[in-house]
This record gives C-alpha cells, sequence and structure tokens, in this order.
C-alpha cells in the first residue's frame, strides 16, 4: 500500500471512519531532499477530542515507537467505536533516528527547542515545522519517552500536577512514579501546555530496544485516556500491581569526582537520607568517593554506565509528596 506524501497535514479534511498514513514533509537536508516525517491518523465516525502521540523525539528512545504501532493496530479493528481523532507521529527526530543518536543531526537537542523558531538553526526550524503542522491541532498530548543511554527509567510520568487536567492524564497511566513538574524547559510538553495543550510525558524505559512489558503497561494507561475522555468505551486491562508514587519533584545526584562508577539502589527502590547509593573507584581499583542519599525518595532512573568523569550522573531522586 502506498502512504501519500502531503506538504500539510489538514485533519478536517481526513477521512472518517478509517487509519489513514501519511509521510509529511517538514525539512530539507544538504542534498534538498524532504525530510519527511511517518504520521498515523485515526478519525473516527463520530466528532471527539484530537489527542496526539509522539515518540522518538530523542532518535535512540525507542519503546514509544512500538506503543504507537500497537495503539494503531487495535484502532484498525475498533475504528467503529471511536469517538474523535488519534494522530501519532511515532518518529520525530528523523535525523536523530537514522543516527542512532538522542539530539537531532546538529547536535541539539530537539526537546529543549519546542516550539522551535522559524528563522532558527536547523534543529529550531526542523522543531517550529513540526510543532506548526502537527502539535497546533491538538487538544490532548501525550510524549513518549524513554532513558538516555547508559541510564535505565522506571515507568513513569513527568505532569504538572496543579493543572486538573494533566493530573488526571497522568494518574490513568497507572505509572510506577509520578514526578510533578511544570515544563517550563522548551521541551515539547511544556511548549504544547503554552498554547492551551495539556500534555504529560510518558518516560516508558530504556534506550534503544524494545521492553514488552513497559509497551504493555504504557498501553494500559493510553487506553484509559482514551476511556475518560470518552473516545472509546472502557475495557478491562492488565494494570501494574504497586501503587503509583507520586513525586512534589525530582532531581539527578551527580559526581563531584570521577572514577568508575557502581551505583547501589535499583529504579523504584525507595531510600532513605544517608543511605549509601553509590562509590566510585579510581583505575586501581582504590576508593575515591562514597555517595549517600541527600534526603528520602524514590529511585527514578540511574546511571548504567561504570566510566564516569567528574559531573557524570549517578541516580534520579524524586522526592515523595
Amino acid at each position: 500500500m502506498s502512504i501519500e506524501t502531503i506538504k500539510k497535514l489538514n485533519l478536517m479534511t481526513v477521512a472518517k471512519g478509517k487509519v489513514t498514513k501519511y509521510k509529511l514533509e517538514i525539512f530539507s537536508d544538504a542534498t534538498s531532499n524532504p525530510v519527511y516525517i511517518p504520521i498515523m491518523v485515526a478519525r473516527g465516525k463520530k466528532d471527539g477530542p484530537t489527542v496526539g502521540f509522539t515518540a522518538a523525539v530523542h532518535g535512540n528512545e525507542l519503546n514509544g515507537v512500538r506503543v504507537i504501532h500497537k495503539l494503531f493496530n487495535d484502532l484498525e479493528s475498533d475504528i467503529n467505536d471511536l469517538c474523535g481523532t488519534i494522530v501519532a507521529v511515532p518518529i520525530v527526530n528523523i535525523p536523530g533516528y537514522l543516527a542512532n543518536q538522542r539530539e537531532f543531526n546538529d547536535g541539539i537537542d530537539l526537546n529543549r527547542v519546542m516550539p522551535g523558531k522559524v528563522k532558527g538553526n536547523s534543529s529550531e526550524r526542523y522543531a517550529y515545522w513540526f510543532f506548526k503542522k502537527v502539535i497546533s491541532q491538538l487538544d490532548y498530548l501525550l510524549d513518549l519517552h524513554t532513558a538516555s543511554f547508559g541510564r535505565v527509567n522506571s515507568l513513569y510520568v513527568r505532569a504538572d500536577m496543579d493543572d486538573d487536567k494533566t493530573k488526571k492524564m497522568a494518574l490513568l497511566q497507572q505509572a510506577q512514579i509520578i514526578v510533578h513538574n511544570v515544563g517550563k524547559d522548551r521541551s515539547l510538553r511544556g511548549a504544547a501546555a503554552k498554547k492551551g495543550i495539556p500534555a504529560i510525558t510518558l518516560e516508558v524505559g530504556d534506550p534503544q530496544k524494545l521492553q514488552r512489558n513497559l509497551i504493555k503497561y504504557s498501553l494500559v494507561g493510553i487506553n484509559n485516556v482514551l476511556s475518560a475522555l470518552k473516545m472509546l468505551p472502557l475495557e478491562e486491562h492488565t494494570s501494574l500491581e504497586a501503587k503509583t508514587i507520586i513525586c512534589k519533584k525530582s532531581y539527578w545526584i551527580f559526581t563531584d569526582q570521577g572514577g568508575i562508577l557502581e551505583v547501589y539502589p535499583q529504579v523504584t527502590d525507595l531510600i532513605k537520607k544517608g543511605q549509601i547509593i553509590a562509590r566510585t573507584t579510581d583505575t586501581f581499583g582504590k576508593l575515591v568517593k562514597e555517595y549517600k542519599a541527600p534526603e528520602d525518595g524514590v529511585v527514578v532512573g540511574k546511571s548504567t554506565n561504570p566510566s564516569a568523569q567528574m559531573g557524570s550522573r549517578i541516580l534520579h531522586l524524586g522526592v515523595l509528596s
């Protein structure tokens, strides 16, 4: 089946009662050839909200790609039950994905330049046209990420818990952890929120791999949101057994001396102030530094890379509400 190539996405002209796929032109590369992003649109026969799903804003974060694929596989058979429109971009950062790297191909983090600039550098222009052509048409957004290279994550959500709509979306995910974060960092989530689009970030595990259990659990939360918005009928889904831990804030702990790093707690572990969380040794095996938890909290994510220079990440600590 051929995929239609388009320069503009107009959701009002997409056929109702079916799933339609496009290649949307948003950029041109150094050979003067267009760069296309994949767009998947499921439009119900009845009107309703427009909900967007994005993945691989960082090119090496791939669990979300498969989450979107599985969601649309289900929508192919459930399209008659759908009210409203679902728009998904399984790979946002095409140049980063092709290079197996987190950043855009100019070395800049695409998730720190949203909503971009029409007269900006390469990554800012890419972000601008993506935001203008796709995100601006949404009523809600769920942005799917994972940890980056050398780190692992729990299944957790970042959301502004002071906003009723984003709080509800976050709680419906039934994630292991929710971190309150207002998103003022020029992220896709933050830029969407500034445009009045309720948005959450769903962190789905680890980079450059497909983790079937986390993909399955992510779909539970996504279907919960679609059901709550009355876009799809409520169904029974497998949920996480553990109760969601809600954090009022979170931050990374960094090394202040280089060495070979070993981090002891695992993701979702509860830790106490003063607990030893990591040690570094020199190249001869001599202890360089011992790191302790500065306060009680939960391990949201952690480093798995033993090679740690000064200023390397150790552990992402969530502070419980």
